[in-house]
This record gives C-alpha cells, structure tokens and sequence, in this order.
C-alpha cells in the first residue's frame, strides 16, 4: 500500500480548493467593485448627493470664484487672458467636498492610498471600492496619470497622478499635463487638483505652483480638448496660504501675494 499517496492526496485537494476558493473571492470582488461604479456614475445628481461621505458640506462650480476674481496684473509673465481667467479658479479647502467631473489625487506608484491627500481621497470615495479598482490598473509611473470611479465623491472621477519625488520640474509637469489630457480623452469639463508632491515628496511651495499654471495656461492654449473645459480648480492648504501671507503680508488679501506671485493668466 502506498502511504505516501494516501497522505498527500488529500493534501492536495484541500490545495485545489483554496485555491478555487480565493479565486472565485477575487472575481466576485472585482465585480462587485464594477457594480458599484457603475450604480454611482449613472445614478442621479439628487440620488448622489444622499451618498457623498462629506453630506451637505460640498462646493459646486458655482460656489467658487474664478480666477479673474482674485488675480491682479503686476508683472504677469503671460499676457493677461480674460477668457482664461474664467476657467481657472484657486480653492482653499477639502478637494474631496468639490462637485466637479474628476478630482485629481496625488497618488503613489502602487495606487494604494497610502497617506496624505491619497488616503483622505481612498477614505472618503469608498475605500473597499477604490482599492479593487485601483488593483486592477498595474500600477502609475511618475509623471503618469490612470482613472478610477469617484463612487461615494462628489466627483464622478478620480484621476490618480504620481509627481516626483523632490524638486524634478519635467516630471512634475508631465504629471499636470497627463492628467489634463486624460481629462480631455474622456471628454470632462471640470477638473480639480490638490498639490502635486509638496507634502512628502518634498517639492517647494512656490515653485511647484509656478509649474502648475504653466503647464495649465499651456494646455488651454494649445490642446484641441480645451474648448470643451469649463473649468479647472487649484486646492491649496491653509499651511501655503499662511506662507505666503507672512511673506508678503502688507497686501490686505492674504490670498493675493501667492496669485500674484503666479498669475499666469
């Protein structure tokens, strides 16, 4: 008689199936995750705003002022562009509170909502629902973008961008430009972006806004999917705002010196 075989084969059976098991686990998880964003990108305005993690504590497009509001001219690098202006505005405040199309995260390589603004945005979308999603993606180079479902946002998209680590102004605009066209690809007409890598990853202040609304007031000018924009929105936190107006603090509008220092428009 054969003990060896009378032992391992039910050894092996159990193997098989686990291994049915997590397999069948996974697949009904991704399609669960394809069920939800599919249930919160086609369900009504009225029916979402029931669903938003911040509730009643969220801003429209028409809560917040433009560009042109708080700009002043001093010395602008680019030509004063009016039309622009009313499609560029500057937000202090939660971007995930923000009803717009797509709200851009700053994310890791992984996708995985590891801190900062990336574990606020994982937090508030649906945690269990975006990871699923996110796995399914490979991954994010630096100076890439990928799109995921917004779910429990007000935003119907997140788009997960990864900036460089320090002060790397080539990728850092490849990752605000490939977050505008993708935004392009899918034909949306709002977009808002928080800080791209000036927490952690160590980026100054001043010099990553300057990159922004470069590469911004670039794009509007010259890509084909801009004429469909309505409008593009700059979260900035209370720490940049406190910066600059101790910087330059004889202007009476402490949001004034760091636009001023950056109207690009």
């Amino acid at each position: 008689m054969n003990y060896r075989f009378i032992i391992k084969r039910p050894l092996y059976s159990i193997l098989l199936v686990s291994a049915m098991s997590w397999y069948k686990w996974e697949n009904k998880d991704k399609e669960s995750y394809h069920d939800d964003k599919t249930r919160y990108l086609t369900m009504s305005l009225r029916d979402k705003r029931k669903q938003y993690d911040c509730g009643h504590n969220y801003s429209t497009l028409a809560d917040i002022q433009t560009w042109g509001h708080f700009s002043r001219t001093r010395c602008p690098e680019f030509e004063v562009n009016h039309e622009l202006n009313e499609k560029v505005s500057i937000f202090v405040g939660d971007i995930t509170a923000i009803e717009v199309d797509a709200i851009v995260n700053a994310a890791d390589h992984q996708l995985t909502g590891g801190g900062g603004v990336d574990a606020v945005i994982h937090n508030a979308a649906g945690k269990h629902m975006l990871r699923l999603e996110c796995q399914t993606l490979n991954g994010c180079p630096t100076g890439t973008s990928k799109i995921t479902g917004g779910y429990k946002l007000p935003a119907k998209y997140i788009i997960h961008t990864v900036g460089p680590k320090g002060e790397q102004p080539d990728q850092l605009r490849d990752a605000y430009r490939s977050a505008l066209d993708l935004m392009g690809e899918r034909q949306l007409k709002s977009i808002a972006f928080p800080c791209i890598s000036t927490g952690v990853y160590g980026y100054p202040n001043e010099e990553a806004a300057n990159v922004a609304l470069k590469t911004v007031r670039q794009w509007l000018e010259s890509s084909p999917h801009s004429i469909h924009v309505e409008r593009r929105i700059y979260q900035i936190s209370n720490d940049m705002v406190v910066t600059v107006e101790m910087r330059d603090n004889h202007l009476d509008d402490p949001y004034h010196p760091y636009i001023c220092s950056y109207t690009q428009f």
